[in-house]
C-alpha cells in the first residue's frame, strides 16, 4: 500500500487530467446505480457524455443536505445485503444522514486515513492513543482505527474524556501521538497539574487535532492551540473531514492547511451563487466523492465556508490545501450589521484562561433579528467579568452580546452532553 501516493506529487496539469478521468468512471457509477442521481439527470436532462472536464460540473446542479434528508434512500447505490457498517452524520444542522459503507467502502476510509495520517508524520510501529469514541454510529473514530491498523501503527482505543484514565494510559503504554479535540487537552493538562504529573516528560510528541480549529486564517495559532503549547510543547496537527465525504484533509509537517487528495474527492470552492470564487477567496466547499461504492455524493455542498491554497508545499505535494473552516454556512449570524461565525466569538472566549465552560446560543428575538447569548461559568466575580467580556467582544468583533454567567455544574452538563460526539459549545434555537 502506498502511504504517499506519487500523483499527490505529480504535476498539477496530471492531477486535473487523473481526477477527469475518475469522475467520468464516477459519472458511468451513478447513471447506473443511483436512484437520486438517475432522476436528476433525466429531469435536467444531462447528458453524462457532456461533462468532460472538471470545469463541465457546473453543467450539474448541486446536492445539498436537504436532499440527503429528504431521499436518503434514493442516494444508495448498492443493496442491503451488501452494506457492512452504518454510520450517520453528527446532525449539526438537522436530522441526522445515514451513511452504509461496503467492503470496499471500509479500505477506502482506512486507505485515506491511512496516508493523511502519513502526511502529518505517523509511522509504522508508532503507539497511537484515540481520544474519540469508536461507537454511536461515528464514522470517524473507526476511520481513524482502522487507517491506523492499515499503516501498521499500534492502537489505544481509549474513547473521551476522564483525564486520570488518559493519564493512566499514556504512563502505561507510552503513545507517541494523541487524536482528540484539542480543547480536551486543556482539561488533561489541568489535571497533570493539580496531580503533580510529569506530563511534559510523557512520551506523547503530537496530537492530530479533530473537531475544533486550532489555526488562524493565515496558519498561526490560534488562541487554543497557543494556550495549549504554552503549558505542553507537543506538535499540533489540524485536520478536517465529515461523513459526506469519508476523506479526510491533513496538516503535513510544515502546518499550512489540510492537503487534498485527488485520488479521493474532487472539490470546489463555491460562491452564493454556485459560481467558483476567485483565488484567494472563502467560498462554500462543494465536493465530489471518488471511489466511494455505497452512497456516493456529487456536487455535495458541505455547508462549510473555506479558503483553498494553491502554492506548491515545501513536503512536495502539489495539491490544494484547505485552510480552516471559517464557519458553517447556515450558522452565519448577522448582529447590529456585523456578520459574525461561531469561530469568532470562540477564538475570544478561548482568551479567558477563567473560563471554565461556555455555550454560545443564538436566537431571534420578536422582531426577527439574531441575538447572542454567551453563557458562561467562571470563578470570578460576575459582574466586573461580565464587563470585561464584552469589553473584549467589542474591541475584537464590534459587537457586545449577551453574557450570563452560569453555575459550572449546570452548564458543564449541557455542554458535555453524553448522547453528543462534541462538546456542545454552539446552539442554533433560529
Amino acid at each position: 500500500m502506498e502511504f504517499y501516493p506519487s500523483i499527490e506529487k505529480s504535476d498539477v496539469q496530471e492531477i486535473k487530467k487523473f481526477q477527469e478521468s475518475k469522475l467520468k468512471e464516477l459519472l458511468i457509477y451513478l447513471e447506473n446505480n443511483s436512484p437520486f442521481y438517475q432522476k436528476l439527470f433525466k429531469e435536467k436532462n444531462i447528458s453524462i457524455d457532456a461533462v468532460q472536464s472538471l470545469e463541465d460540473l457546473q453543467k450539474i446542479p448541486t446536492t445539498t443536505k436537504d436532499d440527503l434528508q429528504q431521499y436518503n434512500q434514493d442516494f444508495f447505490c448498492i443493496p442491503n445485503d451488501k452494506i457492512v457498517d452504518y454510520s450517520t452524520t453528527s446532525g449539526t444542522l438537522g436530522d441526522p444522514v445515514t451513511f452504509g459503507l461496503s467492503d470496499a467502502d471500509l479500505e477506502r476510509l482506512a486507505y485515506n486515513e491511512a496516508i493523511s495520517f502519513a502526511c502529518a508524520g505517523i509511522q509504522k510501529g508508532d503507539v497511537v492513543q484515540m481520544i474519540t469514541t469508536i461507537d454511536k454510529r461515528f464514522m470517524a473514530g473507526l476511520a481513524y482505527f482502522l487507517g491506523l491498523r492499515k499503516m501498521g501503527a499500534s492502537v489505544v482505543r481509549m474513547g473521551p474524556g476522564i483525564p486520570e484514565l488518559q493519564w493512566d494510559s499514556i504512563f502505561r503504554f507510552k503513545p507517541k501521538y494523541l487524536i482528540t479535540v484539542p480543547s480536551f487537552l486543556l482539561k488533561m493538562i489541568d489535571y497533570a497539574e493539580k496531580h503533580g504529573l510529569d506530563y511534559k516528560n510523557s512520551s506523547v510528541q503530537g496530537a492530530v487535532c479533530i473537531g475544533e480549529s486550532i489555526k488562524n486564517q493565515d496558519f498561526t495559532d490560534n488562541i487554543l492551540s497557543e494556550k495549549i503549547k504554552e503549558k505542553w510543547n507537543i506538535k499540533l496537527f489540524s485536520t478536517y473531514a465529515s461523513t459526506e465525504m469519508s476523506t479526510a484533509f491533513t496538516e503535513c509537517e510544515f502546518q499550512i492547511g489540510g492537503h487534498h487528495h485527488p485520488e479521493l474527492i474532487i472539490t470546489e470552492i463555491l460562491d452564493d451563487n454556485e459560481n467558483p470564487v476567485q483565488e484567494g477567496q472563502s467560498g462554500e466547499l462543494t465536493i465530489t466523492t471518488l471511489g466511494v461504492e455505497a452512497v456516493p455524493l456529487l456536487r455535495f455542498k458541505t455547508g462549510d465556508i473555506v479558503k483553498a491554497h494553491y502554492e506548491p508545499c515545501r513536503c512536495g505535494r502539489n495539491t490544494m490545501r484547505l485552510g480552516p473552516v471559517v464557519g458553517r454556512k447556515q450558522q452565519m449570524i448577522k448582529y447590529k450589521g456585523t456578520t459574525l461565525y461561531p469561530p469568532a466569538m470562540t477564538d475570544i472566549l478561548n482568551d479567558f484562561n477563567n473560563i471554565a465552560c461556555y455555550q454560545i446560543v443564538i436566537q431571534s428575538n420578536e422582531i426577527g433579528l439574531d441575538e447572542i447569548i454567551i453563557k458562561v461559568s467562571t470563578e470570578k466575580e460576575s459582574e466586573n467579568f461580565v464587563n470585561e467580556v464584552r469589553d473584549h467582544f467589542r474591541a475584537k468583533l464590534r459587537v457586545s452580546p449577551k453574557i450570563e454567567v452560569i453555575d459550572f455544574e449546570t452548564l458543564s452538563k449541557a455542554v458535555y452532553n453524553p448522547v453528543s460526539r462534541k462538546p456542545l459549545t454552539f446552539i442554533d434555537l433560529r
